[in-house]
């Protein structure tokens, strides 16, 4: 995860992005999982480290972490944290990796495998622990409705008038707000923008959306009054008549560990996030499959270019027409993390790749 790619076009792009080859997938040794051959004995937690590069370290997949330490699904949606400062070790007469050092137990064959353990610490968990993936590519995308379903656009309450007539909202100003709030008292703002369709089925999943802020609110909706009144407690952009609210999401879900979805996935990428024809390592896109596809924060899809078909070059046709058609396989190019999913669309971030990704690519569970 330490090179980094400029997006430009796809030809020149091949050759300047620096491709990690621990994104392909391997033959298993433990199950669907194998150590690198170049595997250290042990691995020092610094600060700065996330578990895809610790993976990366030992596995030739990082998303094999959970069966070399025998997670259940439980312990990888809540997994207990590693921290630095604390030594992973290879056990490789198990082939597992630990918190304690091989040899260091009672010796016997059978004993436990160690799982890994919070440590006794004053402050919330989490807080200095190893993440993931690096926080900073995905903060945004965990906070805002940058995405939003087709089903919510209907239902969403929407400024009906602001305070006074202004254009212009600023922090502390008033919006009246029509529309069913369901029991909520804090909204953010968005501007629906551009239909996201499935490009399989050309259906439209879900509509890109500009955040402008947030709002909360000061008076429900009266007898014989048909707004409620909010307060503008922030904006980032310019809210106004016909902006839409959705309720503020929960605290976000950090604690995950990559893996494998639970069920096959085969999907696509819908769009590539600021309209970029063509995405690198470390940015973001959408993919056309969510909760009710199998996918759950954490899992990891491989990328890979659709196959191309093309003439049988010993087929005979007239004028090159009617020639017998030959398909390509899918070149498998990087792998993609997903850390925000919805019911038919997910966020994922793009990883180690050897291409550029773009629409259309093919996302799916690791081989």
């Amino acid at each position: 995860m330490k090179n980094f790619s400029t997006v430009v076009a796809r030809a020149a792009a091949a050759a300047l992005l620096a491709c990690a080859a621990s994104a392909h997938a391997q033959p298993a040794a433990t199950g669907k999982c194998s150590f690198r051959p170049d595997a250290p004995d042990k691995h020092v937690v610094v600060k700065g480290d996330t578990l895809w590069d610790i993976s990366g370290t030992f596995l030739r997949n990082p998303w094999c972490w959970p069966q070399v330490w025998g997670m259940n699904r439980a312990e990888i949606r809540n997994p207990h944290w590693i921290y630095p400062g604390q030594i992973v070790w290879f056990d490789r007469a198990r082939g597992r990796l630990s918190l304690e050092r091989p040899g260091s137990g009672d010796g016997r064959d059978a004993a436990p495998l160690t799982r890994l353990s919070p440590q006794v610490r004053s402050e919330a968990i989490g807080r200095d622990a190893v993440p993931a993936i690096p926080a900073g590519a995905i903060e945004p995308y965990l906070t805002q409705p940058l995405v939003v379903e087709a089903n919510e656009l209907a239902s969403a309450p929407r400024v009906a008038a602001t305070q006074e007539g202004r254009v212009f909202l600023g922090t502390g100003d008033r919006v009246y707000v029509h529309g069913q709030l369901g029991g909520e008292t804090n909204f953010q703002v968005f501007r629906p923008g551009n239909p996201l369709r499935d490009p399989q089925t050309g259906k439209v999943l879900a509509h890109e959306a500009a955040y402008l802020g947030t709002v909360k609110l000061l008076t429900p909706a009266a007898p014989g009054v048909d707004v409620h009144t909010f307060q503008v407690s922030d904006t980032v952009q310019e809210m106004g008549v016909g902006d839409l609210l959705v309720p503020a999401p929960p605290t976000p879900v950090r604690n995950y560990v990559p893996h494998a979805p639970l069920q096959a996935v085969d999907g696509r990428i819908m769009s590539i996030y600021a309209g970029v024809t063509y995405a690198g390592q470390s940015q973001v896109v959408t993919v056309n499959r969510g909760t009710v596809d199998g996918l759950d924060v954490g899992s990891v899809l491989q990328l890979y270019h659709l196959g191309k078909t093309v003439a049988d070059p010993k087929s005979r046709g007239f004028l090159g027409m009617g020639r017998q058609q030959l398909k390509l396989p899918d070149e498998q190019y990087g792998s993609l993390f997903i850390f925000r999913v919805f019911k038919n669309v997910s966020y994922g971030l793009i990883m180690q790749v050897s291409a550029p990704a773009e629409v259309g690519d093919v996302a799916k569970s690791p081989e």
